[in-house]
């Protein structure tokens, strides 16, 4: 049927992801950082996600597509409504103002402040033209270095964008993930910080293979862990 729907522009959209909380029917989705119409039948033509976007990536065409199917909404609404098992509110993009944000004391103990910027942090979760990349320190991590050591927060996820993974126990290599991070955005430095194990080394040698592969010159580091809390100077 020829009726009025969304379109997104894959070059304007930043992957903020803000359409997809505009949109009440659940039409939208973020594909490998990108907003995409995932159900034309689950697309009104009413445009709510049209105000929401701040890169005026979403306009209206007539063309042929589904029609709106209102009984499918209301039941994949109802799905949604369900606690998941794992109990995950789910990959929505967030970022926080932590420069207000003072220690609060308690009982003569200060309680350590997070110093995370950001939200999703998995490499894989996170989009590729998240805003909060633009101009940003980059942290690199290997999951367990923020157990291993104490001081995380502040010795290195101040003032970055974080992400972290295992390049053990994830499927698939980051490299190509971290290229279009670094391709893609302002990026003024990169900083790794992974444990002393052998398998810890496949998460600096795709920063490596992404940082060359980017065409850009990037100041970078690594910095090792040791099984038992320490800096490896």
């Amino acid at each position: 049927m020829l009726r009025k729907i969304i379109q997104i522009d894959q070059d304007k959209c930043n992957g903020c992801g803000l359409c997809v909380t505009a949109c009440h029917e659940g039409a939208i989705g973020l594909v490998e950082g990108k907003a995409r119409l995932m159900r034309e039948d689950y697309c009104d033509g009413l445009g709510d996600c049209l105000p929401a976007c701040p890169t005026g990536a979403i306009t209206f065409v007539e063309r042929e597509a589904k029609l709106y199917n209102e009984k499918a909404v209301l039941e994949s609404k109802a799905k949604a409504s369900k606690p998941l098992p794992c109990g995950c509110p789910g990959t929505n993009l967030k970022t926080f103002n932590r420069e207000n944000r003072t220690e609060k004391s308690e009982s003569r103990e200060t309680e350590t402040v997070s110093r995370l910027n950001q939200w999703p942090v998995q490499i894989k979760l996170v989009p590729v033209n998240a805003p909060y990349f633009d101009n940003a320190s980059l942290l690199i991590a290997a999951d367990c270095t923020a157990y291993a050591y104490g001081s995380f927060h502040d010795k290195f996820m101040k003032n970055k964008i974080t992400l972290i993974g295992c390049p053990k126990l994830d499927e698939g290599d980051y490299s190509e993930k971290l290229t279009a991070i670094l391709k893609n955005n302002n990026i003024k430095n990169v900083t790794v910080v992974r444990m002393e194990v052998p398998c810890c080394g496949g998460i600096v040698n795709a920063v490596v293979k992404a940082l060359q592969n980017s065409g850009k010159f990037i100041p970078w580091q690594v910095v090792t862990i040791s099984t038992d809390g320490n800096i490896i100077e």
